[in-house]
């Protein structure tokens, strides 16, 4: 039995249908009866928080295997800490951790909290494997792709610094076969897209399937700092998300090698692939309604 934490999640859920795919038994963790409800068929869904250690004991019960994934908020390293711990208390044979990028060389943001977590895994004795992807595919659409409906604009202080996205899907596969432990136990796998770009040739690719010139607009980081605020975004996350970028802008994420095509024995999706396939959501509000 394997458990897939964090199943409605951007990540988790994605996981969650390929090992639904390619696996016999399944659990899905849902933290509410509304998402549980929700969970595709073929898997168990089991409910359990992060914050519950007794949920955790439960839902970790006949668990062979665990993918362990959280958001980026502020109580990332105290959630999965817990999740280790019940792991190790229920006898979890493997845990496939989603880390992130830069958690080996960076000490600010989000990499450092998920540096806490892999720390602790490493010392529990668990047989682990650890997934730092880069930049998602995903999320060009999620945070670029409203402004540039409204304005044919995206804006962000990231200069020309250039990222190897990825899709969701290949981590997908790389994770459910790291479930399996074998060849993988032990692995520190740092999972980067076939092409690196900067944000004006992402401007320009955009605009070709769109079918409208589309811009990429470099702000002062004061300014963005400014408007996540305005949003409501609680100042901590704002800060974490700026030193992220500042780790981009410093070559971070730029890196591209043939590892990931080696994990998943096949060409992984290109920024090309990607965005034909969701061109519609950079159209213009009518023509995307």
């Amino acid at each position: 039995m394997i458990l897939i934490t964090g199943a409605s999640g951007s990540v988790g859920k994605v996981v969650l249908q390929e090992a639904v795919r390619k696996e016999a038994k399944v659990r899905a963790m849902y933290r509410s009866k509304e998402e549980a409800a929700k969970a595709p068929s073929g898997c168990e869904p089991v409910l359990a928080d992060y914050a519950d250690k007794q949920s955790l004991r439960k839902a970790l019960q006949g668990v062979t295997s665990a993918y362990v994934v959280c958001s980026p908020i502020p109580q990332l390293v105290e959630l999965e800490s817990n999740m280790v711990d019940a792991c190790k208390e229920s006898g979890v044979k493997h845990v496939v951790l989603n880390s992130a990028l830069g958690a080996g060389d960076y000490g600010k943001s989000f990499p450092s909290w998920h540096r806490k977590v892999e720390d602790k895994l490493k010392t529990t004795g668990l047989n682990y494997t650890i997934l730092r992807p880069n930049g998602f595919l995903q999320n060009i659409v999620t945070y670029n792709a409203p402004s540039i409906r409204a304005q044919t604009a995206f804006y962000v202080a990231m200069g020309d610094a250039k990222v190897s996205y990825l899709d969701v899907g290949d981590i997908a596969v790389v994770a459910v076969k790291a479930l399996h432990g074998g060849a993988h136990a032990g692995k520190t796998y740092e999972l980067n897209g076939p092409e690196a770009i900067s944000n004006g040739e992402l401007a320009k690719r955009i605009s070709k399937v769109a079918g409208r010139a589309v811009n990429y607009v470099d702000i002062p980081e004061a300014a963005q700092r400014e408007a996540m605020l305005g949003l409501g975004m609680p100042e901590r996350q704002v800060t974490a998300l700026l030193e992220l970028q500042q780790y981009y802008k410093q070559g971070g994420g730029a890196k591209t090698d043939s590892l990931l095509q080696t994990l998943i024995e096949r060409p992984p999706v290109t920024l090309d692939q990607y965005l034909a396939a969701n061109a519609r959501e950079f159209r213009d509000q009518a023509a995307s309604a």
